[in-house]
């Protein structure tokens, strides 16, 4: 899974028959840091209650597809959650997970 910025969103008179419904978003990717890390993306909103402003996680490629029922619909992008916290260790080592609550 991935993190982003919900930026904005796409508005598109025609959709593919199962993505009716679907709000498309556009999502700043960031880094561990909470950093903008690349060009955005256009991801589908598969929980439909992301917006502009909230911190998601998403998934890309296959996953992406199979986030939205039906599955396989045509996306390379799916918002699978809302974040509503980030706990990182502050020594800042990447994949070490402390599973303890990390002070600011």
């Amino acid at each position: 899974m991935l993190l982003g910025r919900v930026r904005g969103t796409v508005v598109a008179t025609v959709k593919s028959p199962g993505l009716r419904g679907v709000k498309l978003l556009v999502v700043q990717p960031l880094d561990k840091n909470r950093e903008p890390a690349g060009r955005c993306v256009v991801a589908a909103d598969a929980v439909r209650m992301s917006g502009p402003g909230e911190l998601v996680y998403y998934v890309a490629s296959r996953e992406a597809a199979e986030a939205l029922e039906p599955s396989f619909v045509p996306v390379d992008h799916a918002i699978v959650g809302i974040v509503d916290d980030v706990d990182l260790d502050p020594t800042g080592r990447a994949g070490r997970r402390t599973g303890r609550h990390v002070e600011p």
